[in-house]
């Protein structure tokens, strides 16, 4: 049977779409820091480009690429540093306060687990004593004793320092030669396919587009959302700690349950004195479970599931599927892949409805 021009480009995308899953699939540890480089400077690049026009070409690329690499990185570290100020008042408080929360914790736990049966001893003391110990007012002394630690684990170091350094690095070159890379994977495509494959190509070009905006939208309302709504629960730490949240829901679950545990740790240490595990709780339970609600089922299925094509029960499932068969490289990848997969089953589809096997 004769494959169609549009065939053959679906076709031929299968079978990349393909090797890129098996990729994924076998060499994911090592691939992330390179998938997430590829990432950013697809994103990025626009930028560069924008700067490249109004310089008119006076205005070297490389200066470019640098200007904007340099910006994105600080914006990235502007977001990170928002928990120095979270630290800087919870160690101290820490300190002095999760000593005797322990004690009431223990006061309430060790009858529980003795009616239910199990016989564990808290030995508080020793809990009391690693706080008094590790926990400093000073935060360079704290910071000391968490860098030291890491020597337990030092291959994972190692891996984190390696990665955060290839990152940017990797970065810089795909924005020094996007182009051309475009340029010559176009190159490979025989010149009866290019015509559809432009096509394609535009066509996922505008989804992804569209996701890129509809994720970041979805960033900056869950930002306003839990900076309000911990703030109403009476939280000082609200604003730090709802921007991080709102922001740090680009990479799943990891930035959920980064503000989670930081507003947790805020509101035991902060409302100790009147009631502190009820309030918290209840705040917890109040504003991180409407706003998980609010995220899966409201924000990214409305602003980025609609705007890329994606049913919001096609959104859910994508983020399971791809986590559960590439991990976190897989959840990260998941919406972006999702859409380009499914301007491949429009063409798909569009190409079997008019073909001689629909029509009989």
């Amino acid at each position: 049977m004769q494959l169609t021009p549009n065939q053959k480009t679906i076709t031929t995308w299968g079978a990349i779409a393909a090797v890129f899953a098996l990729a994924l699939w076998l060499l994911g540890p090592v691939l992330a820091p390179f998938v997430v480089a590829a990432v950013l400077a697809y994103a990025l690049t626009p930028l560069v480009d924008w700067l490249d026009n109004v310089g008119r070409g006076r205005l070297p690329r490389i200066v470019a690429v640098i200007v904007v690499e340099l910006v994105f990185i600080l914006a990235l570290l502007a977001i990170l540093l928002l928990i120095v100020p979270i630290l800087g008042k919870e160690l101290p408080l820490m300190r002095d306060q999760l000593p005797p929360l322990l004690e009431r914790a223990g006061a309430v736990l060790q009858p529980l687990l003795n009616q239910w049966g199990f016989q564990v001893a808290l030995d508080l003391d020793s809990i009391k004593g690693f706080i008094k110990t590790y926990l400093d007012t000073n935060f360079q002394d704290a910071a000391g004793s968490v860098l030291s630690s890491l020597k337990i684990g030092g291959s994972v170091a190692f891996s984190l320092i390696g990665n955060l350094v290839l990152i940017p690095v990797a970065l810089f070159y795909l924005l020094m030669e996007w182009d051309g890379l475009v340029t010559q994977v176009r190159e490979l495509i025989p010149p009866a396919l290019r015509t559809a494959t432009d096509g394609f190509v535009r066509d996922a070009d505008a989804v992804l587009g569209q996701y890129l905006r509809g994720q970041l939208l979805v960033m900056l309302l869950l930002a306003a959302y839990y900076s309000v709504a911990l703030k109403l629960f009476g939280l000082d730490l609200a604003l730090p700690i709802g921007v991080f949240t709102g922001l740090a829901v680009f990479v799943p679950y990891l930035g959920f349950g980064l503000g989670l545990l930081l507003a947790t740790l805020a509101g035991l240490l902060q409302f100790s004195a009147v009631g502190g595990f009820s309030h918290t709780v209840l705040m917890l339970v109040v504003v991180f479970g409407a706003g998980q609600l609010l995220e899966s089922f409201v924000l990214t299925p409305k602003l980025v599931g609609e705007r890329i094509g994606l049913h919001p029960l096609a959104v859910i499932f994508s983020l399971l599927a791809f986590g559960q068969l590439f991990g976190f490289l897989g959840v990260l990848v998941a919406l972006p892949v999702s859409a380009v997969l499914l301007v491949a089953i429009r063409r798909l589809r569009s190409s079997y409805l008019a073909s001689h096997l629909y029509k009989g």
